[in-house]
């Protein structure tokens, strides 16, 4: 370790011990997570805020009182709402608040930069509200797609603008500091168009990569480009959380690294374990979340489909991409290619590849954290995350 990073603030006493059991342990990341609502609610009230909450204060100036409180109103439910529509419906909250268990461990106050962790879960929501359009999803998290609600023109509106959430949660965070907003801004826009860069990929898909497969049973290509889709789309918003926990608490370069690169790995991870809980469909509480097969009737190439080319015999892949591909497959034949995907051992492939994404981050990042129960039950929470990955 190097020397700057000798001279980091010491953890702050760490937890008696480590959860023994997963429930006690879906216990704590739930607990961590509800840590998050107080500041979800700072940025995006349940009930209408000044104008000024949504647009710089000269915008407003002049206009009457009643004006004012009409807009106000207006804001709210073509801003507020579709986004507290998909908030209220719950979601694991893993990313605000692993970014806390993270500023904590590192020695900083994760209340105080709460509005920080919280502005990236109403990122995340946001980025939800546009893939529901993009993909024509019906259901997410329980509840009708916030564009079914709201209409496409609303939704796509809202979505984008609760990614300006961080930047609120900037100015609140770091009063009389502008060189670390500055960081935190950079931070962030660097992981915005990455993830946008991976949506772009995402919708333009990997079929060109796929058919080859199919043909010359080379998976290579498409297997790196749907990592790379997943490593933008989902790592990039997750590096950036651990990213900010290493900003505000002053890490040093080693540590800072490590960090980003294990958020990135986290992200990626659970992407790729969300491509097989596609093939299952998500359920909570003996209601399904997310529909099963999404995937498959937008005919996207998802890992499992990647890792299929090299364990399914080349006439049997043949037959899976062409039923995939025909736009008039009917929903039996798309549960079939589920079906086989999950026999065929894709899923097993998948879990082996996102434990040893993780695991290998791990052990960079392991080097450069103190020795402590904190850090242990930081390992754990994100191993918990990954696997028992149940959609958004």
């Amino acid at each position: 370790m190097n020397k700057a990073e000798s001279l980091e603030p010491a953890a702050p006493a760490a937890p008696d011990d480590v959860p023994a059991s997963r429930a006690e342990l879906a216990r704590r990341v739930r607990h961590t997570a509800r840590r998050t609502e107080a500041h979800l609610a700072r940025l995006y009230a349940p009930f209408p805020q000044h104008a000024d909450t949504w647009l710089p204060a000269r915008a407003t100036a002049g206009l009457a009182p009643d004006l004012g409180e009409r807009l106000a109103l207006r804001l709210h439910e073509a801003l507020a709402e579709p986004v507290r529509h998909l908030v209220e419906a719950g979601g694991r909250r893993w990313r605000p608040g692993l970014v806390a268990e993270t500023i904590d461990l590192l020695g900083g106050d994760s209340e105080h930069y709460g509005p920080l962790c919280a502005a990236l879960e109403l990122a995340h929501t946001g980025s939800l509200m546009v893939d529901d359009v993009q993909d024509g999803s019906p259901l997410r998290r329980g509840v009708a797609a916030a564009h079914l609600v709201f209409g496409t023109a609303t939704a796509l509106n809202a979505g984008t603008n609760a990614y300006f959430a961080f930047d609120r949660a900037i100015r609140l965070t770091t009063p009389g500091d502008p060189t670390l907003a500055g960081r935190l801004w950079d931070a962030f826009l660097a992981a915005l168009r990455s993830a946008h860069a991976g949506q772009a990929l995402d919708i333009t898909g990997h079929r060109a990569e796929m058919g080859h497969a199919v043909r010359t049973g080379d998976a290579q290509p498409v297997l790196a480009l749907v990592r790379l889709t997943h490593r933008l789309k989902s790592g990039a918003m997750s590096a950036v959380g651990f990213e900010t926990a290493a900003l505000v608490t002053g890490a040093g370069p080693r540590r800072h690294h490590a960090l980003a690169a294990f958020g990135e790995a986290l992200g990626t991870a659970y992407q790729i374990a969300d491509d097989v809980a596609d093939l299952r469909g998500v359920r909570h509480k003996g209601s399904a979340t997310k529909q099963a097969g999404e995937d498959t009737r937008n005919s996207k190439v998802t890992m499992p489909l990647a890792h299929a080319v090299t364990l399914l015999p080349r006439p049997r892949l043949r037959a899976l991409w062409d039923t995939l591909s025909a736009p008039d497959a009917g929903e039996r034949e798309r549960a079939e290619v589920r079906d086989v995907l999950l026999d065929c051992g894709a899923a097993e492939a998948c879990a082996r590849e996102a434990e040893d994404l993780l695991s290998t981050a791990w052990t960079a990042l392991a080097a450069v954290l103190p020795e402590s129960p904190r850090t242990r039950l930081l390992r754990e929470m994100a191993w918990h995350t990954v696997r028992g990955s149940a959609g958004a």
